[in-house]
Order: structure tokens, then C-alpha cells, then sequence
């Protein structure tokens, strides 16, 4: 053990050294106009990649130290939860600032649920939307998945099958963003694919680069402007959408790979929620903890790139920076293959929310962060308020994430697995979330199975102690009963 603890030692010294490298080892700085009143705005998202998965966190034996650094004069959010976990609907709530059952994103937007209109409404008014209305030059760089694809299918390998996924994104349903180099969604990492700005939906091209790497050099070319894509003398947003540590988990490059090969396998067993070796759910999480840790650490140092460039140009400056995943990763955990499941793992996500001279730094364990929210709070951070639409779910936490002081959230509401037909959406589960407890119900052939967790004392939720009595169980049911009739939601607890 001691000659483990002494390897990961060394691997935390030389990244970072590496880090270092990014963060002040400059090449001469490029100047851009600062624009005072309202701030540039950078989200990075990191597809399935879950909160406890962090090298600041000390919960898992993952190494992240660009995001590391990030944190330490950043706001973290430890109790940030994707209250729909999965791709299309949490990527939904981001940019309409509402829940499923409204925006009408409340499965993957796919050829199944095509017919019911499962994707982003084109009318929908996307914070994108009113920062282009507000003069901002807008890119977004990655994956969408937002679009339902429709015949004759667009010909890549994950639209052929009884099930298509791949949709090209029209410049009339990009919503405010002006740059465009993205996908809907595709997991072949190291030989993905792209349309341009301009391109037509029959002229994708691939690369032959792993993923994020080549996404974070389209997000540098953006902010150093070297290919003159945006109007430097206008406040800008992108959006970089990376698909690792998405699945396939194995086409991450070697270089990553090798941090971990040679760690003893028990040392990333030690999380009591971790099916035995024996089964099926246990074998999934033993042959791909490694590569999943490898496509985080992996991405870290691409968002590691992605900030020196912020850095070089003095950019960091005025600019509002959110790293965040779109929902997290179960692995085999909890019997479960990946996500769209009650559980911590699936549900908490990373949440970096950076602005210098803006935003107190701390780790914040009591905030109850939900994505509907960001909507209107970046808005109002960036000094939009009066634009944020009337008719959003989310509410602004502005001054709370200014300075941890003021208004906070006392619960979230999560929902999940509903099938992608609209007579079908009492199907799925419903949970309510505190800091300290989480209630759920679980629709299992046309039974209501209840969940009950203390959080605070069984973090991995090993043992469910719901009783129908129970003081807080009954408060909790009630909470989550007042929401499900204010969203008009047909899920009953009761049946």
C-alpha cells in the first residue's frame, strides 16, 4: 500500500507540474476589448461523467488536477444533481430553464420517441437565444443531441439499426448560436464526426482525433480568434459539449490509459455499492473503471488547454466559466449499467462555476443545485435580468452564487426512465432530494417501489429504510405530491 500511495504521489507531482505549464507558462498574451457590463460566458460539459468523480473530492482514486486548481478559486457546487439523468432531457433543462414534462424533452431524443416530438422546440427561447438578441456572438462546439432524427437517415454507424440516433442540426434550430461545430450524438471517440457552420446535412466530415482534443482545439481557434470566426468587438458564449467519458470507454488514447494500468485493481474497489466480482454488473465495473477514470483525467487536461487559452488572451478576465457534466455514471454500481437511475452516482454531477473578482470561492455542501436553474441565474449574473422569460421553471440564485449568501433551494425534484411515448409518461421514477435524505418511487410492472435514503449516514445508499410512517418520509411524500400537481405530472405514488 505504501508503494501505492507513493505512485499516486509522484502522478499528482508531475500533473501538476503540467498543470503549472497551462496556467502560467505563457506565449505573448493577445489582447481582446473587455466589455465591463456584461461578461463572456464559457460552459464546458463533459458527458456522464458523475460528481463523486473528482481529484478535489477525495472520494475516488480519479486524478483531475486541472480541474483541481479550477476549483480552489472557483464556487463548487457538491450537491448539484441532473434532475432528469440523462443526455437530451438534462441538456434540455439547461437551455430552456424547464423541466421535461414542459419543455417536452423527457426522453433521448431518437427515432422512437421522433413521432411524439421528443427534441428541442424550435420556438423555444434558449438563454442562447436572448444573449444573441443582447449583440453576443455565440459558438457551440460538440455534442447537441437535441434534434430527433428523420428519414432517409443520415448514414452513420449509430443510425443503422432498429433504432437511429444521429440528427444534423439546421441553422433555423441552432438558437442564437452562430458558430457551429457539433454533432447530435456519436461515442465513436477516436474517429468522431462533425458538421460545420455552414455545412449541409449531407456533408459531415470525421476526424481522426480523439474527440476531445480536437473540440478543444476548435474551442482555442474561438477564443483566440485566429480563424476570425466571431466578432471580436462583441461579448461572446460557447458552449464546448465533450462526449467522454461517455462510452465507448475504450477508445481513450494510451497516454491516459497508462496513469492507471499498472494501480492495483482493489485499490478502485473499495466503494461498498460496487457489485462482486460474480456478476454481471460487477464484471462491467472492473473491466472499465480504469478507462473511465482515463477519459476523465483525459478531458481534464483538455479543459487544462482550454484555459491557457482563456488565460493568453486575457479573456479570464470578464468571463463567466461553468464546468458541469449533463448527468453522472453508475458503472455496474447499484446493479445499474450507466445512468437514468435514482441513485447518487447517476444523479450528482460536478458544478465549477468561475468568474474572477465575481464569484466567492468555497466548496459549498448545502446549495441544492438543479439545472433549470442555471438558466436564469447566468442570465442574471451576466446582467440580463429583466430579459430571463417569464414563463421558465428555474429560478436566479445570482446572489447566492456571488457569495454564498441569501435565498438557497431546500429541495430538487428528479424524475427519470419514463417511456418516450406522451400516454406513457406516468412510467419511470420520481424522487425528492434534500442534503440529508432522498425519497423515490420507482414504477416497476405497474407497482410503486418506495426508496428511502439518509444520505448523511449511508452515503452509497446500502440500505433502503423507507416506512410509511416515518416523519420524514411523510413530509418529503407530501413535498413531492404539491410538485407533481403544480408540473401537472400523471406519475401516482400511490398505484
Amino acid at each position: 500500500m505504501k508503494k501505492i500511495n507513493k505512485r499516486l504521489r509522484l502522478i499528482s507531482g508531475g500533473f501538476l507540474l503540467m498543470v503549472l505549464s497551462y496556467l502560467f507558462a505563457f506565449k505573448k498574451p493577445i489582447a481582446e476589448p473587455i466589455h465591463p457590463k456584461h461578461p463572456n460566458l464559457l460552459i464546458i460539459i463533459a458527458d456522464q461523467w458523475r460528481g463523486q468523480a473528482l481529484g478535489f473530492e477525495k472520494k475516488e482514486p480519479v486524478e483531475t488536477p486541472v480541474l483541481d486548481v479550477l476549483a480552489s478559486s472557483s464556487f463548487v457546487m457538491q450537491q448539484m444533481v441532473s434532475n432528469y439523468p440523462l443526455c437530451s432531457p438534462a441538456r434540455a433543462m439547461l437551455l430552456t430553464g424547464m423541466y421535461p414534462l414542459k419543455n417536452h424533452v423527457y426522453s433521448n431524443a431518437n427515432s422512437a420517441s421522433a413521432a411524439d416530438g421528443v427534441e428541442l422546440s424550435a420556438s423555444s427561447i434558449c438563454w442562447s437565444d436572448v444573449l444573441k438578441a443582447n449583440g453576443y456572438c455565440n459558438g457551440y462546439i460538440g455534442k447537441w443531441h437535441l434534434d430527433s432524427p428523420h428519414e432517409p437517415y443520415v448514414p452513420t454507424s449509430n443510425n443503422v439499426g432498429d433504432i437511429a440516433w444521429n440528427e444534423w442540426t439546421s441553422p433555423a434550430r441552432r438558437h442564437g448560436f452562430d458558430y457551429w461545430y457539433a454533432y447530435g450524438t456519436y461515442d465513436v471517440h477516436n474517429k468522431p464526426m462533425y458538421w460545420d457552420t455552414k455545412a449541409s446535412r449531407d456533408s459531415f466530415h470525421y476526424v481522426a482525433e480523439w474527440g476531445p482534443q480536437h473540440e478543444a482545439d476548435k474551442a482555442i481557434a474561438f477564443l483566440k480568434n485566429s480563424e476570425k470566426i466571431r466578432d471580436s468587438h462583441k461579448p461572446f458564449s460557447l458552449v464546448v459539449s465533450m462526449n467522454p467519458p461517455h462510452t465507448d470507454y475504450e477508445t481513450v488514447p494510451k497516454k491516459y490509459q497508462q496513469r492507471y494500468e499498472n494501480i492495483p485493481l482493489d485499490s478502485f474497489l473499495k466503494d461498498p455499492n460496487i457489485p462482486p466480482a460474480n456478476t454481471a454488473m460487477g464484471k462491467e465495473y472492473r473491466n472499465n473503471i480504469r478507462y473511465y477514470y482515463a477519459n476523465i483525467t483525459g478531458v481534464d487536461e483538455q479543459i487544462g488547454r482550454i484555459l491557457t487559452a482563456l488565460k493568453e488572451t486575457h479573456l479570464d478576465n470578464n468571463t463567466l466559466l461553468i464546468f458541469m457534466s449533463d448527468h453522472g455514471n453508475c458503472l455496474g454500481k447499484h446493479q445499474e449499467i450507466t445512468k437514468n437511475n435514482i441513485y447518487e452516482e447517476s444523479v450528482r454531477i460536478p458544478m465549477i462555476v468561475y468568474w474572477k473578482g465575481h464569484i466567492k470561492a468555497r466548496l459549498d455542501n448545502v446549495f441544492l443545485g438543479s439545472l433549470p436553474d442555471l438558466y436564469p441565474t447566468i442570465l442574471d449574473l451576466m446582467g440580463f435580468k429583466t430579459a430571463i422569460p417569464t414563463n421558465i421553471d428555474g429560478r436566479s440564485y445570482a446572489s447566492y452564487f456571488k457569495t454564498g449568501e441569501g435565498e438557497r433551494p431546500s429541495e430538487q425534484y428528479i424524475m427519470g426512465a419514463i417511456l418516450d411515448k406522451p400516454e406513457k409518461l406516468y412510467t419511470g421514477f420520481r424522487s425528492i432530494r434534500t442534503a440529508e435524505y432522498k425519497l423515490a418511487y420507482v414504477n416497476s410492472k405497474g407497482k410503486k417501489l418506495p426508496y428511502f435514503y439518509d444520505l448523511t449516514v449511508d452515503p452509497y445508499e446500502m440500505k433502503n429504510i423507507y416506512a410509511a410512517q416515518d416523519s420524514r418520509v411523510i413530509k418529503m411524500k407530501n413535498q413531492l405530491l404539491s410538485w407533481l400537481k403544480k408540473t401537472k405530472d400523471p406519475f401516482d405514488i400511490e398505484n
